[in-house]
C-alpha cells in the first residue's frame, strides 16, 4: 500500500485502512496507527482531528476505490447481462472478502451514523447502478419484462457479499464461484 514519496496524511490514511481490516475500529489505536504509517503524534493530530476523522476519511477511501473498480467494470460495453457477468466475475481476493462490507460487521462503526454513511452511500449507489443495467437489460428485452430491477441488484450485491463470507468460512472460494454461477444462470437470456 505505501510507496515511496507517499505523503503523511496518505501514509496515516493507508494505515488507518489496514488497521480497520485487520483490528477492527476499536482495535485500533491512534499509537497503532502512528506506529503501522511510521509518523509521530504530532504528524497524525496536524493533519487529523484524531480517530474518527481519520477513520471516516480512510473507510471513505475505501468507498471510493469500490466505486472505481465496480465502474470499470459496469461501464464497458456490452449487453446488461455481459456487464453483470463481468461484474460478477471480476478479479478479487475472495478469501480476503469486500472492504466495505467487511466495515458492516464492525459494530463500533455501524453504531456511528457518521461513519455509517459512507458504507451505506456506497451500498446504495452500487444497487442503484446494477438496477440501472437490469433496467436497460429488460427495456431493451434482454431480460424478461417480470424482473424487477432492484431486487435483482439486490440479489447481485447479496451473493457477492454472501459468497465472501461462505469462501472465508469454509478457507475455499468455491462457494463464492458457486453462488455466483448459480445467479449467471437465472439471469442466463434462453438459447
Amino acid at each position: 500500500m505505501y510507496t515511496a514519496g507517499m505523503s503523511t496524511p496518505d501514509r496515516l490514511i493507508e494505515a488507518t485502512r489496514e488497521l480497520l481490516w485487520e483490528r477492527g475500529y476499536v482495535g485500533m489505536s491512534p499509537k497503532a496507527i502512528q506506529q503501522h504509517a511510521g509518523v509521530g503524534q504530532g504528524s497524525m493530530y496536524h493533519h487529523f482531528t484524531g480517530k474518527p476523522d481519520l477513520a471516516l476519511t480512510a473507510i471513505r477511501r475505501t468507498a471510493d476505490e469500490l466505486r472505481e473498480a465496480a465502474d470499470r467494470v459496469l461501464d464497458t460495453p456490452g449487453s446488461a447481462y455481459e456487464r453483470i457477468s463481468a461484474y460478477l466475475l471480476r478479479e478479487r481476493d475472495v478469501l480476503r472478502g469486500c472492504p466495505v462490507g467487511r466495515l458492516t460487521m464492525d459494530p463500533d462503526i455501524i453504531a456511528s451514523d457518521e461513519l455509517r454513511e459512507p458504507v451505506d452511500e456506497t451500498i446504495a449507489w452500487l444497487r442503484g447502478r446494477l438496477a440501472g443495467i437490469v433496467r436497460e437489460g429488460v427495456d431493451r428485452g434482454e431480460f424478461a419484462p417480470s424482473l424487477v430491477p432492484e431486487e435483482i441488484a439486490a440479489s447481485v450485491v447479496a451473493t457477492v457479499q454472501g459468497g465472501y463470507v461462505l469462501a472465508r468460512a469454509s478457507g475455499s472460494t468455491d462457494a463464492f464461484d458457486a453462488g455466483v454461477r448459480g445467479l449467471l444462470s437465472l439471469l442466463a437470456p434462453p438459447a
